[in-house]
């Protein structure tokens, strides 16, 4: 019984260091082990393995690592034929030829955001959005999007997390997610990044439910109130249009 236990903590484990590249695409030892809170000479040894297996890969002149080409084979077996990333890019990708912009899905996973799609824009300067990202719902236009549009129960959970953010007001949030639901729509600047802004609006799938948020992101200097309202409107109109065709 006990060989059973270590067994699966050390699979547990495994599997953090893998999670650990979900925000980053290189990390050193010391990193992921600070990340994961466990010794170095632990990580290390699970680091050898998946780095052995192929889920890893080490950089010899950073000494950093890296996911392996073992992660990509298996992500192409996952079932994508109906999956929002890939059924709604074409339609970002003319939403952002259309606008200028990066524009962003992201789907709610408990009390975060993930972005599951992204198409950067075009321009010198602009805002890079990395696939993947996990971010928290406290902040950010499509946060806002996906808080304001769940279940009551989560939104309690919410408010009352330990790593709510002391630089948010809660009161001034609710309201903020109320005036979301009347407009449908939010926006937000330089609340997480300085120097971005973003609108964001929820599309509704075919079974009349919220099932993710598409948002336009930039730089504040192109992306003012008043151009945020009027694309706004433009991502709305896109976004009924893709919710017809997920669930």
């Amino acid at each position: 019984m006990e060989d059973r236990k270590l067994t699966v903590r050390a699979v547990e484990r495994a599997l953090d260091i893998l999670l650990c590249f979900t925000r980053d695409s290189d990390l050193s030892l010391t990193e992921i082990a600070g990340r994961i809170n466990l010794h170095k000479s632990t990580v290390h040894r699970l680091l050898t393995t998946l780095e052995e297996k192929g889920f890893l890969l080490r950089n010899e002149a950073t000494d950093k690592y890296r996911l392996g080409i073992r992660v990509w084979e298996l992500s192409t077996h996952l079932p994508t034929l109906d999956e929002p990333a890939v059924l709604l890019l074409p339609a970002m990708e003319r939403l952002r030829d259309r606008l200028g912009e990066t524009v962003s899905l992201y789907l709610r996973d408990d009390l975060e955001r993930v972005r599951i799609q992204a198409v950067q824009s075009h321009q010198a300067i602009r805002r890079v959005a990395q696939i993947g990202a996990r971010l928290p719902l406290s902040v950010g236009a499509s946060s806002k999007v996906l808080a304001a549009y769940a279940p009551s129960e989560v939104q309690v959970r919410l408010l009352a997390d330990p790593s709510w953010p002391e630089s948010v007001d809660r009161s001034l949030y609710l309201e903020q997610l109320r005036e979301i639901t009347r407009r449908g729509y939010a926006t937000s600047f330089e609340e997480r990044e300085s120097g971005a802004a973003a609108v964001a609006v929820p599309i509704v799938g075919r079974s009349g439910k919220v099932v993710a948020a598409l948002s336009l992101s930039g730089p504040v200097s192109r992306l003012s109130q008043e151009t945020l309202q009027q694309y706004a409107v433009i991502l709305a109109e896109n976004a009924a249009e893709m919710g017809l065709m997920i669930g």
